[in-house]
This record gives C-alpha cells, sequence and structure tokens, in this order.
C-alpha cells in the first residue's frame, strides 16, 4: 500500500513523503507497513512527523493519521516472520500500534471480530481503528490514556467493551516501553469475541435454574409434611406418621444427592475432584446395586449379572465407584426396558497417554429404544436427558469426570438387542507407595 497524494512512488520520494510499501509475505499485502521515512522528514502535506510522546487526541498525533503523514513503524510482519509465525495463525485479535499510535498490524481474527478489513486500519490511530467505550458509553482510550499516562502501567487487564454498533468484545492491552518508566514503544492489543463467555453465562444460568426446580419440589415436601406433623400431630395414626416421615427421608435424601452432584461438577470442573483409592472389587459392588434395586421393587428377573473371573486388583474410591454404578444402573431402569445386563470382565486399554495398561471393564446393557446417533455425542454433557422421565441431566457429565479422575475411559453405544451400552474401563492404579 502506497501512501502519498503524488502520482506516482518516485515523485513522493522526491517530495519527502514517506512511502508505505507492503512487504512480499502471503496474505494481504496491506496488511504491515514498510519502514517509513526517518523522523526528521517531512511529510508532503506539511506536517511535522509524529513524536512518541503525542496522545491519540492531538492533530497530529495517532488519532489523526493522514494519507501522507507516518511516523516510524516498525515491521511487525517481519519480526513475526523471524519468529516462524504468522499473525493470522493467532485464535485471538491482534492489533498492535507503534510509537506514534498507529496501527501497524491487524490480523484476520480482528479483522474477524471487530468487522473491519485491516486496510481500513493499517495507518490509522489506533482511537480511530477501534473506537472502543466501556459499558457506561465513555471512551475507552480517553480514559486509560496509554501515551500519555503514568509511565509505571504495564497494561490493562481484559474488560468488556462495546465497537461502534453495540457489538461486545473483550480486550485487553499489553504496554512495551523502551525500558521500565520509559516512553511506550509499542501498544499491544488483543481482541476476543464473548460468543464463549455468553455460553459459560447460559451454561451457569441453566445451573442455577434446574437446581432451583429440583429442590423446589422435595423442601416443599418436607416443609408441608413437617408443618402438618406439627399442628396436628394427635390426629394422625402411627402408620400415617411413619408414612409422613418415611416421605420427609426420601424427600432430603433427594435434596443431599442433588447437593453433592453440584459439589462433584464444581470440582470436576475446577480439577479437584480427590480420589481417595482403596481395594475395590468391582463384582461385590455390582451385585450391591443390583439388591438394592431390587429391594426397591423392580424385579430380580430384570437384571442379569455375568463375571469373568480372574479380575485384576482394582484401586479406586468405593464412593465414587457406587456414584458411577448407581447413575448407570437408574438410569437403565427408568430410561430402558427389557433385561438390564451388567458385565464385569478384565480387559487393557490405552489410557491417555496412549500406552496400554491393564483394566477391569464394566458394560451396562439395556433393550431399550437406545440412544439416538445424533445425540451419543452430547449423552456426557450438561443437562443432556434422554427422555422425559424426569432427573437432572447431570448425572452422566458426572460419571464422566469421575472414572477420567480415576485414569479411565467411558463410552456409549448400542447395545445387541438395540438398547443403550454403558462400557466404562478402570486402570489397575495401586497407590504410588505400592510400586515404589
Amino acid at each position: 500500500m502506497t501512501v502519498g497524494t503524488n502520482s506516482s512512488p518516485g515523485a513522493a520520494k522526491a517530495a519527502g513523503a514517506p512511502v508505505l510499501a507492503a512487504l512480499p509475505q502471503q496474505g494481504d499485502p496491506a496488511r504491515v507497513p514498510a519502514q517509513p521515512a526517518q523522523p526528521g522528514q517531512s511529510t508532503q502535506a506539511g506536517h511535522a512527523a509524529r513524536t512518541p510522546h503525542a496522545s491519540p487526541g492531538d492533530p497530529a498525533g495517532p488519532g489523526s493519521a493522514t494519507s501522507a503523514g507516518a511516523g516510524p513503524g516498525p515491521d511487525v510482519r517481519g519480526e513475526f516472520a523471524a519468529l516462524g509465525i504468522d499473525p493470522d495463525d493467532l485464535p485471538d485479535g491482534l492489533v498492535i500500534a507503534d510509537a506514534t499510535g498507529r496501527v501497524v498490524c491487524f490480523n484476520s481474527a480482528a479483522e474477524r471480530i471487530t468487522a473491519l478489513a485491516a486496510g481500513q486500519a493499517i495507518g490509522v490511530g489506533i482511537e480511530r481503528a477501534l473506537p472502543l467505550e466501556d459499558l457506561e458509553g465513555r471512551r475507552w482510550w480517553a480514559m486509560t490514556d496509554p501515551y500519555g499516562g503514568l509511565a509505571t502501567r504495564r497494561g490493562q487487564p481484559e474488560r468488556n467493551l462495546l465497537l461502534p454498533g453495540g457489538r461486545e468484545v473483550l480486550v485487553s492491552a499489553r504496554y512495551v516501553r523502551t525500558h521500565p518508566t520509559g516512553p511506550l514503544r509499542r501498544l499491544v492489543v488483543t481482541l476476543r469475541g464473548t460468543d464463549a463467555r455468553r455460553r459459560t453465562e447460559r451454561s451457569h444460568a441453566e445451573l442455577i435454574a434446574t437446581v432451583a426446580h429440583e429442590l423446589r419440589s422435595p423442601l416443599t415436601s418436607v416443609k408441608g409434611f413437617t408443618a402438618t406433623l406439627l399442628a396436628k400431630w394427635e390426629r394422625f395414626t402411627d402408620d400415617q406418621k411413619r408414612l409422613m416421615l418415611e416421605t420427609v427421608d426420601a424427600d432430603a435424601n433427594r435434596v443431599t444427592r442433588l447437593i453433592t452432584e453440584l459439589l462433584d461438577i464444581s470440582r470436576i470442573d475446577s480439577g479437584r475432584l480427590e480420589v481417595r483409592r482403596q481395594p475395590v472389587d468391582l463384582s461385590t459392588a455390582v451385585g450391591r446395586h443390583v439388591q438394592a434395586l431390587t429391594a426397591n421393587g423392580q424385579a430380580p428377573e430384570r437384571f442379569l449379572v455375568s463375571v469373568s473371573r480372574p479380575l485384576p486388583d482394582c484401586w479406586a474410591d468405593p464412593d465414587k465407584i457406587d456414584q458411577i454404578l448407581g447413575n448407570l444402573l437408574e438410569n437403565a431402569v427408568r430410561h430402558g426396558e427389557g433385561t438390564v445386563t451388567i458385565d464385569v470382565a478384565p480387559t487393557t486399554f490405552a489410557n491417555a497417554a496412549g500406552k496400554t495398561e491393564k483394566g477391569t471393564a464394566v458394560t451396562v446393557t439395556d433393550e431399550g429404544p437406545g440412544i439416538p446417533e445424533e445425540s451419543m455425542g452430547r449423552v456426557f454433557t450438561r443437562f443432556w436427558r434422554g427422555s422425559k422421565r424426569g432427573g437432572t441431566g447431570l448425572g452422566l457429565y458426572i460419571v464422566k469426570g469421575i472414572v477420567e479422575a480415576h485414569g479411565g475411559t467411558i463410552k456409549v453405544g448400542r447395545g445387541p438387542g438395540g438398547g443403550a451400552e454403558f462400557r466404562f474401563i478402570l486402570p489397575v492404579a495401586a497407590p504410588a507407595y505400592l510400586t515404589q
């Protein structure tokens, strides 16, 4: 890109005007200007070359870049090329201004986020290229004043700002100085869209709404029965009192379980889920859960347990294993049909590092309609529900987090009878003090 008003570059040079030409790089040739004339030269329009101390609001400063005037600007693309980096390969928007506040780098991500072409931003003052405002309508560059403010500042933390038209963008800035308290040599601005943050906020809102809905029903029941018993204790028979108290106990257990799920989600998301390994007999654990389901009214013949021995020793957290089995068997009973088959067998699998490891596989299969093929990729995400038969939609998300915290894997597929099939593998994973 040539900046000047003469008819040819040669005429511009003769008049002393700086000529900006793109480097012979791949991509947009107007993205980064080449070295302009030295600071001592005058511009064709008669303006003095900008000094590093000019502020974006000065008539001859960065905020008023003209087609003819240009201060000293670094060969940014050449510096990136020397490092083997192309600014267009960066996932975030990158905008770099030189010592005078003129934009010298505007990558493709910045184009996408701001809806501004690089050719319109290169050589323009940063304040004009990015007319940012905060959520209260105040001009961000006027508030932060990177070129005229305190020389001890190193940058600006990320914050939510607005571009013209109300487009939201996450902006952070880094001040690169000639020395710790010297004048600004470069202003590096990174831009990110707000889509990811919006998705996180929606996820948190959904979680809060789900929790509120799930808590309301049992708490209403507990409040109603306890208030009734306190007010009219003498009017009820012992059997009626027992029934009410059993209902209160069941609802209290439901609330406790929901709170436990929320704590587990918090620990999984933050990577703080603790696994306290002990010797665990998976076949015994499966048998215990089947007995609990039959005691709650399920027909014993609905369950088929198959164990292939000998099983390798399994060191895992017993409480977490109960959570896994409880969720998978409850899903099979609630959402599936026919016989629920639980198969426990030794196996080998590739761990997260790609190494082959011994472990125990537990497969839970039902004979229901199964999970649609298009939904299998979302089974282990938050709030996924296979049907409208209740539940928070958090169970399988927690199951996956627990299995992976043990160093294992879990997959979903279609069983031989067409129903859903969940298969998780836990490694042997003896504690470190036994392997040293």
